[in-house]
């Protein structure tokens, strides 16, 4: 099997870590098990790449309040 190497930052190594369920865990194994948290598809069928990184940063912006209240976005539409 061959292997790669990416740049991370030590925080962001450290933060890695502490989802180890194991101390054999790999990086690789965890980095596999996050990635699985964004889904391949549904009941209708399998999502795009650009379906699923758009889902993923969804998740990220309400996580980090990046939204907007249904009755401001139609009050800033007009419609209301």
């Amino acid at each position: 099997m061959d292997y790669t190497s990416i740049q991370i930052l030590p925080d962001t190594r450290m933060r890695l870590a502490s989802l180890k369920s194991s101390e054999r865990e790999t990086y690789d194994q965890i980095l596999n098990k996050l990635l699985q948290l964004v889904p391949d598809g549904d009941e209708e069928g399998k999502y795009t790449e650009d379906f699923r990184i758009g889902l993923l940063n969804a998740k990220l912006d309400l996580k980090h309040g990046r939204v907007i209240s249904h009755e401001d976005l139609k009050r800033k539409l007009g419609l209301k």
